[in-house]
This record gives structure tokens, C-alpha cells and sequence, in this order.
């Protein structure tokens, strides 16, 4: 009976490193934000800025927007689940651990605040965004991207200081089907004319 207790006692002492070693190694790599300053400076600094806060009107800040969106966003251009030919070819250089350092690293940097430019519209925006419009069942922005434009991590990206030119953009692609990798917002921005995104897109630029 001793000589079974003892190897029983053997078998785990021997088993437990291996068991220690494979869940280890089924946790997830951590991203190197190294890496990913590198690879964004090299793929993506050219259009987004070299600490994600473009300054070309056109192209979305990624600075502080949450790691998980920006890396769906990455792997839904690269298998074209989302149709941007400039974005698909700079996807298809990447690989999983690529997008997921450079999301991390971007997601450190803090977004430098923007401003709503149209008078006449944002006091629209507001209502909108706070309050949606109820004649046509278009919800509330802040229910998902909340009041202040922070958004939820890896559901709903952040909105506060986005350019409003790339925010117009892609509230019309929704609309228009001509992005559609995401079925909540074509169903909302269908709703929406090209005044209230406009109205939408300034406010939540001065949003911080």
C-alpha cells in the first residue's frame, strides 16, 4: 500500500510542471508594445500620424480607441468583411500578433481633443446623440458609445474627438451599404439624413 502511495506521490510531483507549462502556454501572448510602436510607424504612421492622431481630416484618430475594436477592425479588412482597398492591402501585410501589438500600443497613446466646428448643427448633434430621434427609431449614440464618447471596450468604439470628416464618412458608408460590418449601424444610419450625420459627426468631435 506504501509502495502505491509513493507513486502516486511521484506520478504528480512529475505531472505537475507539465501541467503548469500547458496552461501557460494556453494563455494568450501578451501584446509587445515595442513591436507594435514599430509596425505602426512603419504601416500605419503615414495616414494616422506617428501617435495615432491623424491630422488628415479623412482618416479616423486611433489613438486611445479600445485594442480589441481597432484589432476587429484589422482582421475585417484583411478577409474584406469590411471593403477598403487601402486598408485591405496594409491588413494583408499584417499578421494576428501584428494587428494585436500595434492595437495595444495605439490604445496607449491619448487622443488629442477635437472641437465641433458648426454652430448651426451641433446643438442638432446633441439632441441626437443624447437623445436620438424618436419619429424614426433611431436610438440614443451615448446608450452605446456612452454620454461622454468613451465607448465600451470591444463593443462600441470610442467616438470622443474623432474627426468629423471621417465620422461623416462612415455613418454615409453605413447607410449607403457600402460598409457593412455592422448591422446595428446600417439600421441606424438608414434612419438618418445627411444633415443629422453631419449634425452627429461635428458634436461628437468636440466630445472629450
Amino acid at each position: 500500500m506504501k509502495l502505491i502511495a509513493h507513486i502516486f506521490f511521484a506520478a504528480v510531483v512529475v505531472a505537475a510542471p507539465f501541467s503548469a507549462f500547458a496552461a501557460e502556454a494556453a494563455q494568450p501572448a501578451k501584446p509587445d508594445l515595442a513591436k507594435g510602436e514599430a509596425s505602426f510607424g512603419a504601416v500605419c504612421a503615414a495616414c494616422h500620424g506617428p501617435d495615432g492622431n491623424s491630422v488628415m481630416p479623412i482618416y479616423p484618430k486611433l489613438s486611445q480607441q479600445h485594442p480589441e475594436y481597432l484589432v476587429k477592425q484589422l482582421q475585417e479588412f484583411k478577409a474584406s468583411k469590411r471593403a477598403n482597398p487601402i486598408m485591405l492591402g496594409f491588413a494583408t501585410m499584417l499578421s494576428d500578433e501584428d494587428m494585436k501589438n500595434i492595437s495595444y500600443w495605439v490604445a496607449t497613446k491619448a487622443v488629442k481633443p477635437g472641437a465641433a466646428k458648426d454652430k448651426e448643427l451641433v446643438a442638432l448633434g446633441e439632441r441626437i446623440y443624447r437623445g436620438g430621434i424618436a419619429d424614426r427609431q433611431v436610438p440614443a449614440c451615448a446608450g452605446c458609445h456612452s454620454p461622454n464618447g468613451a465607448g465600451i471596450p470591444a463593443q462600441y468604439p470610442r467616438l470622443a474627438g474623432q474627426n468629423a470628416e471621417y465620422a461623416v464618412l462612415q455613418l454615409t458608408a453605413f447607410r449607403d451599404g457600402v460598409r457593412n460590418n455592422s448591422l446595428q449601424m446600417t439600421q441606424i444610419a438608414a434612419k438618418m439624413n445627411d444633415r443629422e450625420i453631419k449634425a452627429v459627426a461635428d458634436y461628437v468631435a468636440g466630445l472629450r
